[in-house]
């Protein structure tokens, strides 16, 4: 198993809580970098792909681009980018509200609920490929520390 000095390529000592932080942030970009290999060729961003999740989810309701932003993974996302490039790719529609011009809202179009159709086996079998070496009881611990990590109120 490969050490997180080996892959820094230091023999500095880090702290547990350096070290700790500096494996996440590795292995986000290893996920990431997982992920987006499986969407190029659909031409999807991970940040797009998850827009579309969130709107066929929806389940044929619109929904406005601030309730998007909220259900976004990455809240750093230009939302209104983003569905820009998918409308563009006749993914998902935008729809202005004829009583109050500032109210907009998006749905997905059958043409971005079949390219989910097509992109879904292959994130999935990418998720489970990627988290094979651990067993079920091992994710579950997982999860459970990750949601610990992140709630510091």
């Amino acid at each position: 198993m490969q050490e997180l000095n080996d892959i820094l390529k230091t023999k500095a000592k880090l702290s547990l809580s350096q070290a700790s932080v500096l494996n996440l942030l590795f292995t986000t970009n290893w996920i990431k970098d997982e992920l987006l290999a499986q969407l190029k060729s659909f031409d999807l961003s991970l940040e797009q792909f998850n827009v579309l999740r969130i709107l066929r989810g929806q389940k044929g309701k619109a929904i406005n681009l601030q309730d998007i932003q909220e259900r976004m993974v990455s809240k750093m996302s230009n939302t209104t980018r983003l569905v820009d490039k998918l409308i563009k790719k006749k993914y998902v529609t935008r729809t202005t509200c004829k009583s109050n011009r500032r109210k907009v809202d998006i749905s997905i179009t059958d043409l971005g609920l079949e390219i989910l159709k097509q992109v879904d086996p292959l994130i999935d079998a990418t998720e489970k490929n990627m988290t094979k070496n651990l067993t079920h009881d091992e994710l579950i611990q997982l999860n459970k520390l990750l949601i610990q990590l992140k709630n510091q109120n």
